[in-house]
């Protein structure tokens, strides 16, 4: 009995949900930069900045979030509990001494010097993404779209849920919010860092996994629409610290919950086993070489140039059959000398490439432009939220940031979700979902182009969920394409494209627009020069969010010829499930 016992327990310490469930937990902390919005007016009112300034905190502090390389080179050289020490020592150092800074408790230090610290604080959050997302990943290879976006749906959430947290903890002291964010991650992150790891999560196919999935699909759900009504009714209803702590404590156990499954996998339905004793592998073989040969690798290269493109779509046994003539036919004149075998030039798609391999690859850089410009113009909007609101007459702006924060998280959730479905029951390419949240996104900013009646809400929503599924998608296409051996690397590089869309876009096109606008209303009106410039209506944003709408129509159109040029890759790697 007690070696049974030792045996479930030692099943659930090394249970890929449990590994998952942790990394969910890291995730919902790592939201650091979505309350920055919460942290500026402290830092702008104790140390007298101005609004210039205090935009220098801010692209350090997206700088911070996205500049993610040594995170990606720890995750592939070291442990992943290294990586994640890493962050919270960083989290903890840099926006430790700003709240020493802020509270007077240090010397007042330069604004380059404050904007270094708030870049290693928010720097954190890449190695608590990087850690959580390549052990998800390795663990399930097969789940990798809601893996991955469960994941990135959390980090999305962070920001909502330590502000949740702030309101419990109803401190007179308005920098206690900037302590909160040095210490809350750092003490979660360390706490759980020894659980994230590869656990051998490919040989552990259950029967209960679909079952698994749906019930964290749920805790989600149910998540998002608590957080929304909490939202409202603090914005709208005076409400006692007694309820809001009520509410924060009901937060906690819906976060807590998804630790059942990994406890009745271990503990309840271990006895059942695995689906079966064959281990689900993390790169597939290629499906052109026979079961039971060793074909060499420079005749499998040979093959994948010489066979005929419509090979690949047909069934099964008669493309095994073809392929094994072709290669016969190769190996016998490689033989003769009549040909020469190539070497072989590098991985193919679906295999492990290095990032410099990727980089000379024009599916790579597909991959990155449409991010570019679909998560660009998305971060876009996001940034300036408050100000279209303001422009369209909303005073409660802060309603807005809330809610596409909330879409944001359920844009993750679902985009993972479908663009499952989309590989799984179809082998087709997953970046066509992508381009169906580039055309959402585009149909988003008309409503925001024209100010019709509701255009704020329904914009907000579509703008959110699109933008939200980007970070599902991306992630989980470029471990599909480019392998899980380097994917911390590859992933990091990627997520460069956000910051570059948002600097091209929020801060030249957007912003010269709107001066533009405000300068000719200031023209027509008494306006005196010390004042602020300000637009009102929705010619504010017009012409910005027509250009923003023509960017997503031209990212999905490199979405869709990254589909094109991928058929066959999806056909491999998931064709053989359908079956």
């Amino acid at each position: 009995m007690a070696s049974t016992t030792r045996e479930k327990f030692a099943s659930f310490i090394n249970n890929r949900w449990l590994v998952f469930v942790a990394a969910m937990w890291i995730q919902s902390c790592a939201g650091n930069g979505y309350l920055f919005g919460s942290i500026s007016p402290v830092i702008k009112s104790s140390l007298n900045y101005n609004q210039k300034e205090l935009a220098r905190l801010g692209v350090a502090k997206d700088l911070g979030d996205s500049v993610g390389f040594i995170a990606g080179s720890l995750s592939e050289n070291m442990p992943l509990w290294v990586a994640l020490l890493v962050g919270a020592v960083q989290n903890l150092v840099g926006y430790g001494w700003v709240w020493l800074v802020v509270t007077r408790r240090a010397p007042v230090l330069p604004i380059w010097a404050m904007c270094l610290l708030i870049f290693v604080g928010n720097n954190g959050e890449t190695y608590f993404n990087t850690g959580s997302l390549v052990s998800g990943v390795q663990n399930f290879p097969k789940s990798r779209g809601p893996v991955v976006g469960i994941l990135k749906g959390f980090a999305g959430l962070g920001g909502a849920i330590l502000s949740q947290i702030y309101t419990m903890i109803h401190s007179p002291d308005p920098a206690s919010i900037i302590l909160m964010v040095a210490v809350a991650p750092a003490v979660v992150a360390v706490s759980l860092m020894f659980f994230i790891r590869p656990v051998g999560g490919h040989r552990q196919i259950r029967p209960t996994d679909g079952a698994s999935f749906t019930f964290i699909y749920g805790v989600c759900i149910l998540l998002a629409v608590y957080l929304m009504a909490v939202m409202l009714i603090e914005d709208l209803v005076v409400v006692s610290h007694n309820i809001i702590t009520i509410f924060t404590i009901v937060l906690f156990v819906i976060l807590v919950v998804p630790v059942l499954v990994p406890i009745m996998t271990s503990f309840f339905f271990d006895s059942n086993g695995p689906v079966d004793t064959v281990e689900e592998p993390l790169v597939p073989k290629r499906e052109d070489q026979e079961p039971g040969t060793q074909t060499p690798d420079l005749i499998l290269s040979e093959v994948e140039d010489e066979k005929p493109s419509d090979v690949d779509l047909l069934p099964a046994s008669e493309r095994h059959k073809r392929i094994a003539q072709l290669q016969a036919q190769l190996m016998q004149a490689a033989a003769k000398g009549a040909i020469r075998v190539k070497g072989r030039r590098g991985p193919h798609r679906g295999e492990d490439f290095t990032l410099m391999q990727a980089l000379v690859k024009a599916d790579f850089w597909l991959i990155f432009t449409s991010l570019l410009l679909g998560g660009g113009s998305g971060l876009t909007v996001i940034d300036n939220l408050g100000q279209m609101s303001q422009s369209l007459g909303y005073n409660n702006t802060h309603v807005f940031v809330s809610m596409i924060s909330i879409w944001n998280f359920l844009g993750r959730i679902s985009g993972g979700y479908f663009s499952e479905l989309v590989v799984r029951d179809y082998a087709y390419p997953r970046p066509v979902a992508l381009a169906v949240a580039q055309v959402v996104m585009a149909i988003g900013n008309v409503f925001f182009a024209f100010g019709w009646p509701g255009a704020m809400y329904i914009g907000t929503l579509l703008i959110g969920l699109g933008y939200g599924a980007h970070w599902a998608i991306v992630p989980a296409t470029a471990s599909e394409l480019f392998g899980l051996k380097n994917f911390g690397a590859l992933y990091n590089f990627l997520t460069l494209a956000n910051p570059a869309g948002s600097l091209v876009f929020s801060g030249m096109i957007a912003s010269t627009i709107y001066d533009m606008e405000a300068e000719k209303q200031a023209h027509g009106s008494v306006f005196n020069p010390d004042d602020v410039l300000k637009c009102d209506g929705y010619i504010c944003y017009f012409l910005t969010s027509l250009i923003m709408s023509g960017f997503c129509i031209v990212a999905c159109i490199l979405s869709l010829i990254l589909v094109r040029r991928t058929k066959t890759v999806y056909t491999h790697l998931y064709g053989k499930t359908r079956t």
